[in-house]
């Protein structure tokens, strides 16, 4: 796959979920692994409805340079996450407003819509404890959950959702039907 090619599907699925509220200015990241030991990722100043080629940096795990510093503040998470699950190929960090919401005060997300049942199925909240030190345990604790759940998805109480897969457009879908999911069980206990 060209990186022209790479760039312009994180462009398209970036805007996507930027204009769902899913992903907002200087809030989130997306990555794609380059090559085993590489990947692309948005910088710490991209904004995500008008991603470009300056807005990515790519990031070699063998070598922490320069480019470490300027990229997102994710990027030991996507890293970590590469590194642990072979699988990946596309890594997201997003903030979707119903899911997030609806993990402040629930252990599951149990979707009770005929879709979310159907292809994302039940998915545990991860509390993360306090935040004071969140940043420093985040890759390790999310790569672990990973590993341990066979799950690609992580809803992380009062964070949002990490979420990989091979494919950006179904990672995409996922992430679509855990918000609609959650916001139906919201609507739902709020009538």
């Amino acid at each position: 796959m060209t990186s022209k090619h790479l760039l312009e599907e994180i462009q398209s699925v970036s805007l996507s979920m930027f204009r769902k509220n899913f992903l907002g200015v200087y809030h989130g990241s997306m990555s794609a692994r380059t090559s085993p030991g590489t990947f692309l990722i948005n910088k710490k100043e991209a904004i995500f409805d008008e991603i470009t080629q300056d807005s990515m940096i790519q990031l070699d795990v063998e070598k922490r340079d320069y480019r470490w510093n300027i990229s997102s503040i994710d990027s030991a998470i996507h890293e970590q996450i590469y590194q642990e699950m072979s699988q990946a190929k596309y890594i997201c960090y997003t903030m979707p407003p119903y899911a997030t919401a609806y993990a402040l005060s629930h252990a599951r997300l149990s979707p009770r819509d005929y879709f979310g049942d159907l292809e994302i199925g039940e998915i545990p909240v991860y509390d993360p404890g306090g935040f004071h030190d969140w940043y420093d345990r985040a890759p390790y604790e999310i790569s672990s959950f990973f590993k341990e759940s066979q799950c690609r998805m992580m809803l992380i109480k009062g964070f949002g959702l990490f979420t990989y897969d091979r494919d950006i457009i179904e990672m995409a879908k996922k992430i679509a039907l855990l918000e609609n999911s959650a916001r139906l069980l919201i609507l739902n206990t709020s009538a």
